[in-house]
């Protein structure tokens, strides 16, 4: 946890969104007088029918932060469970699977009684998943317990609830049946069943149930009437029911969900009250966006993968991402990259020099839990850009030579953190910015502007501070005609020397490329 100490006052300011979200679990911990000593359960769900994604990284990174800020203000014990709901029955066959023809022989089985499609390493397809998921998670150090809703099952873990459900059984049903078409309501049951003589889960509606025995009568898929007990992984919970069933089994304090489960959270509510327990503290957040405005969607995949992310930026740079105005839409493409990795690194620069609150609601104390790194890159992800962009190459050793050159008295550790941002950049501009420069041709006004800042860099020469470059970058546009309009003057220079309408802050630039450098990448733009 935090290597730094905060009073209660400066807890008790913090304003940032986790905090809130902390101060809501505290109170609803007060309702319930819940015992002190008692771990307080955080939880995140995970549906094994296709591998971790942006999403879930989102839900445990966020998670995870509103936890950290409630044991700063508590110092209460706490959990997080990450659940995969890996008794569900397989309804389709994802089409980008292998041997789709095996699969379909175990459509509405358990995903843990599919075969994994891919090498058999594992025992079932959700065992493979759930693999992953834990790989996932602990790639980025994650602090989590994972539990698996078919061992709860089979373990007796959730005998109790299934009871719990039989003896509510009409309080639930007049909780859901509303909910549903006439065609669903005249089968439906909370309670599904798993055929004895197939293994599959199966939606058919309770013909009997007797609470005080813990049994049901149904109707198999042969049309022979079975008898079972629902305990032992003999049946499980539909969605729904399923849901507030866990909340209950598990005492869940603290969930959030996505935006498109909004009215399955108010129904879970309603159903984990009428089997005696108290729904979790949480929120919904917003799903993200694509470069469209239109919802990303795993089937149409008009996202980025957190794989493509990490591709370009830091993990750390995600997190930020998703520490940002959580209950609002927000885009989610390649193009926000840039700017969010700078603006980690701008987090990071103001962190040492922030005092009390203010320090709590830096998003890099959530990112870090409370303890964010030192050692930050002296240079930024823009500006490395900009540098791959004039040099013409994103080899790491010319990059790194005019980092140090820009940056003589930079730490190892510095100079370390700015090597992955040279990764970074450089493979960021081969990809997306390489292929869209469009250079042109300067106006009149312009090559006057040019030839003048040309000529005055060539003046000042090397070893000069940033501000006295930028200075002659704006005094050149504002002696020939840009005085009033500078931002044109800028956006035509980035236009003729980068390619491109935005760029570099230009004191930083001729700083670290140097003025003979630049005055020939001028030079050359107006033979061009």
């Amino acid at each position: 946890m935090s290597s730094r100490a905060f009073s209660p006052a400066d807890l008790s300011a913090a304003r940032s969104w986790p905090f809130q979200e902390a101060r809501a679990l505290v109170k609803r911990l007060e309702r319930m007088k819940a015992p002190a000593d008692r771990p307080v359960v955080f939880e995140t769900g995970y549906g094994p029918s296709g591998p971790p994604h942006i999403g879930t990284f989102g839900e445990v990174a966020r998670t995870t932060m509103v936890r950290r800020a409630f044991e700063a203000l508590t110092g209460r014990p706490s959990r997080l469970v990450c659940f995969s709901d890996d008794m569900d029955g397989m309804r389709k066959v994802p089409p980008h699977l292998p041997n789709q023809a095996l699969l379909e022989k175990h459509l509405q089985m358990p995903l843990t009684s599919v075969p994994d499609p891919f090498d058999a390493e594992h025992s079932s397809f959700a065992h493979h998943n759930n693999a992953m998921l834990r790989k996932f998670l602990d790639q980025f150090g994650f602090e989590y317990e994972f539990l698996s809703a078919t061992e709860c099952y089979r373990s007796g873990k959730f005998d109790e609830t299934l009871i719990r459900v039989l003896e509510r059984y009409d309080a639930v049903m007049e909780i859901i049946l509303p909910t549903l078409g006439e065609e669903r309501r005249a089968t439906y049951s909370p309670i599904l069943p798993i055929s004895p003589s197939s293994g599959r889960v199966l939606y058919v509606p309770m013909l009997e149930i007797d609470p005080k025995a813990g049994e049901v009568l149904f109707e198999d898929e042969d049309g022979t009437k079975v008898k079972t007990p629902v305990t032992g992984g003999r049946a499980k919970l539909q969605w729904k029911a399923d849901w507030a069933g866990r909340w209950f089994a598990l005492g869940v304090d603290y969930e959030m969900a996505g935006e498109d489960l909004t009215e399955s959270v108010r129904l879970s509510s309603r159903i984990v009250r009428a089997l005696g327990g108290e729904p979790p503290a949480g929120f919904n957040y917003q799903l993200f966006l694509d470069e469209n405005g239109k919802k990303i969607s795993k089937t149409k995949g008009n996202g980025i993968t957190i794989e493509e992310w990490l591709a370009y930026a830091s993990p750390e740079s995600l997190s930020l991402y998703m520490f940002h105005n959580p209950k609002a839409a927000k885009k989610l493409y390649f193009d926000v990259i840039p700017k969010v990795a700078d603006e980690y690194l701008t987090w990071l620069q103001k962190y040492p020099s922030q005092e009390g609150a203010a320090a709590l609601d830096n998003p890099v104390w959530h990112i870090h839990e409370g303890d964010p790194p030192t050692d930050i890159s002296p240079v930024s992800f823009a500006l490395l850009l900009n540098l791959v962009n004039a040099t013409g190459t994103g080899d790491p050793e010319i990059l790194r030579g005019f980092v140090a050159k820009y940056r003589p008295n930079a730490s190892p550790e510095a100079l370390a953190a700015a090597e992955k941002l040279i990764g970074y950049a450089a493979r960021y501009y081969e990809d997306f910015v390489k292929p869209k420069k469009l250079y042109r041709a300067p106006s009149e006004q312009e090559r006057a502007a040019l030839a003048a800042l040309s000529a005055r860099l060539k003046e000042i020469g090397e070893g000069a501070e940033e501000e006295v470059y930028h200075t002659a970058a704006f005094d050149a546009g504002k002696a020939n005609g840009f005085e009033k309009n500078i931002r044109d003057w800028f956006k035509g220079l980035y236009e003729v020397l980068f390619g491109q309408p935005e760029g570099p802050r230009m004191g930083p630039f001729v700083r670290i490329y140097g003025t003979a450098n630049t005055a020939k990448l001028i030079d050359e733009a107006l033979a061009r």
